[in-house]
């Protein structure tokens, strides 16, 4: 980082009080330099500008409290047994007394002095009678500093060696520091200097002067991500090869069965649009659970297939490969458009006529998994790329799939509702278009949840619905037994075969089960033979069958809520009245404020917000996600507006300096290249 400051680029062991030991362990917490050490921002601080008087306390807090006064008696250290050392020590602040309890703190007890003025920080315990401290925090009472900073550690990493490292670091860089931000930015948002802001998140005067710290370097933080994201994007191959010629629509939407909603319509139009435009198209097509998001890139493969291009539609598994694969036929077949499915299960002489008639340009449209960006896969003019659910691919895949044409158009469709914050930073290269609203005559799914002391009553629900003539799923959230308290589906279904649901048909299907026996299943779960269907997450994405009322989950507490607001979209998919009944013996506050949540409501995108804030980004969309930055500072569930100015800040610099070659903008060239390369190693 030569055009920041080359003191900043030095190892943290040339740090004074730090050496090659400490430097070890700094290591383990992300700190290998001076920047680093800089950038490593407290998690919280201890406020000792207004300390409490112990006479206004009640006798127990929930709250940290901070006290002011000195030490009266020290008494002898307690030796409980082996590896237990207990000290206490008297404190007053002449409105009362308390006694604070050490546990395995010799050194520290040690150093504190009778009579000496000390702050305390620590919650209150114990009644009128005898209030006690245990383990506080302990500061001179003479400190200049009155808001302490409160850091992430390691074995081995004290609060203390932290804030000594970070003074020195400080004081070794005072006054040399060149600025990532162009003036005129800093100008225009009020931020402080990079120096100021460094100082001020670790040593605050007042939360006022750390807040503005802290506000300058998140938004360091998502300035750099959204000019790495704008600069990779156009300096990719952004100019269009498949600029289309625009046609009525209404040729393709007066022969479907039923009308598009609004913003079934916009999303279609903006796909239209973006393939008659110089540039090449990147869309997000993002709508809830049965929003119609299928039928919209159907309609933008058929505009290309009007204009004499080839698209293609790869989905995560095959079971949705093969619903759009009809749904794609039903709707395209009657306009004389031609589709074939490519999927890894295809006999190889099944397989190699598929690949050779893709490429000789006889089907318009292939719909398939990863068998579509294998080597044998060839396309005779591929100009559309429609991906499902994104994120469960990797990014080399999707990019193999791309290179299959001359940089083709692209649509991405995803059911999961993301927050907005999520959707910024993951598609932050797409342009966005949201279908918000649901087919007409399609009911809210009502969602209940119940402790397992009510599963017979919810048994007695499930087959009113199949008396009925409806059909339902019974969803588990393991293949086969793990643990004591989780419900697997294989026993599971064999104990409801042989026991409740002994007079009904039911069906088994999960993850590890061959491509043969998944389509078998679920051929016999549409054709309405199977009643109930026992099964894993695998119907997450894609199982479409109209006629099925009900679904039972079981260890509801064992999902994230928006994976299951993804289950239970698999009902509520006809016209008929549908239900989820969520079951779990997790009576955790915890768990009861997430099972109220799914329950109180069918938007997706409300669940998603605080999916997002329960869970943290990381593990929203699970293990599958690739490319979600891990940010050290910014809080994506906090820091949106920030998120939205950096972005729109990106986009100003990007607009006048598409290279950031000018002057002003020499640093934040380098930590933007540096982004990317980092970004571009780890996928």
């Amino acid at each position: 980082m030569a055009e920041l400051n080359d003191k900043l680029e030095r190892s943290i062991v040339y740090v004074k009080g730090v050496g090659p030991k400490r430097a070890e362990l700094f290591a383990k917490v992300g700190v290998s330099s001076v920047y680093d050490l800089l950038q490593y921002c407290p998690r919280d601080y201890v406020d000792l500008t207004s300390p409490d008087e112990l006479k206004d306390l009640p006798s127990e807090t929930d709250e940290p409290k901070a006290l002011r006064g000195r030490i009266v008696k020290k008494l002898p250290p307690a030796r409980i047994r082996k590896g237990l050392t207990i000290c206490k020590a008297v404190f007053t602040d002449d409105t009362d007394d308390l006694t604070i309890t050490l546990y395995n703190q010799e050194y520290l007890f040690a150093n504190l002095k009778e009579g000496e003025s000390y702050v305390l920080y620590g919650r209150l315990t114990g009644n009128f009678m005898r209030r006690e401290m245990n383990s506080p925090m302990i500061f001179d009472g003479g400190s200049p500093d009155l808001i302490i900073p409160v850091y992430p550690l390691t074995e081995g990493l004290s609060q203390n060696i932290i804030r000594k490292a970070v003074k020195s670091a400080l004081d070794l860089i005072s006054g040399e520091v060149t600025e990532i931000m162009p003036v005129h930015v800093r100008d225009r948002l009020s931020l402080c200097s990079l120096y100021t802001a460094w100082e001020n998140i670790h040593f605050p005067k007042n939360m006022l002067s750390a807040f503005e710290a802290r506000r300058r370097l998140i938004f360091d933080e998502l300035l750099i991500h959204s000019l790495a994201v704008a600069y990779r994007r156009l300096n990719e191959n952004s100019r269009s090869n498949y600029i289309m010629t625009p046609i009525k629509m209404t040729d393709f939407t007066s022969a479907l069965p039923f009308s598009l909603t609004g913003a079934q319509k916009k999303a279609l139009g903006d796909c239209v649009m973006g393939m008659c435009g110089t540039e090449r198209m990147n869309r997000l097509i993002q709508g809830d659970v049965g929003s119609g998001k299928t039928v919209v890139a159907a309609g933008a493969a058929w505009f290309a297939a009007k204009n004499g291009y080839q698209s293609c539609v790869m989905a995560p598994t095959e079971i949705l490969a093969a619903q759009h694969y009809n749904t794609f036929r039903t709707l395209l077949e009657p306009l004389g458009m031609r589709v074939c499915l490519l999927t890894g299960s295809l006999t190889p002489k099944k397989k190699r006529t598929v690949q050779q008639a893709l490429a000789e340009g006889e089907y318009d449209v292939a719909v398939g998994t990863h068998a579509l960006f294998s080597d044998n896969t060839g396309f005779s003019n591929l100009a559309l790329v429609i991906t499902d659910e994104q994120h469960r691919f990797g990014v080399e895949q999707r990019a193999a799939l791309s290179a299959k044409g001359r940089n083709p158009h692209r649509i991405v469709m995803s059911a999961t509702p993301i927050p907005r914050t999520l959707a910024l930073i993951f598609y932050g290269d797409l342009d966005i278009s949201v279908i918000d609203e649901l087919p007409g005559g399609r009911k809210p799914i009502e969602t209940y949840a119940v402790s397992g002391r009510m599963r017979e009553r919810a048994y007695g629900f499930v087959k009113k619905q199949l008396d009925e003539g409806h059909q339902g799923y019974i969803v588990c959230p393991a293949v086969d037994e793990s643990e004591l308290d989780i419900k697997d589906a294989t026993s599971y279904f064999e104990e409801l075969r042989s026991g409740e649901f002994s007079d009904y048909t039911l069906g088994l299907l999960h993850g590890r089960m061959s491509a043969a026996d998944k389509e078998k299943v679920m051929d016999g779960f549409k054709s309405g033979e199977i009643q109930l269907l026992v099964a894993t997450t695998v119907i997450e994405v894609g199982v479409d069958v109209p006629n099925a009322t009900i679904m039972l989950i079981e260890n509801a507490d064992r999902f994230g809520l928006s994976q299951l607001h993804q289950l239970r979209g698999r009902v509520g998919r006809g016209g008929a009245q549908s239900y989820c009944v969520l079951v779990t013996e997790n009576t955790s506050p915890d768990s009861i404020k997430r099972m109220k949540t799914i329950s109180s409501t069918n938007d997706g995108f409300k669940i998603a917000e605080e999916d997002l804030k329960l869970r943290g980004p990381g593990d929203f969309f699970g293990t599958h996600q690739h490319g979600l930055p891990a940010f050290k500072i910014a809080d994506l569930t906090r820091d949106v507006m920030l998120l939205e100015t950096a972005q729109k800040t990106s986009k100003r610099i990007i607009d006048d300096d598409p290279s950031l070659s000018r002057p002003e903008n020499a640093v934040l060239y380098e930590l933007v290249t540096r982004l990317i390369e980092k970004g571009s190693e780890m996928n």
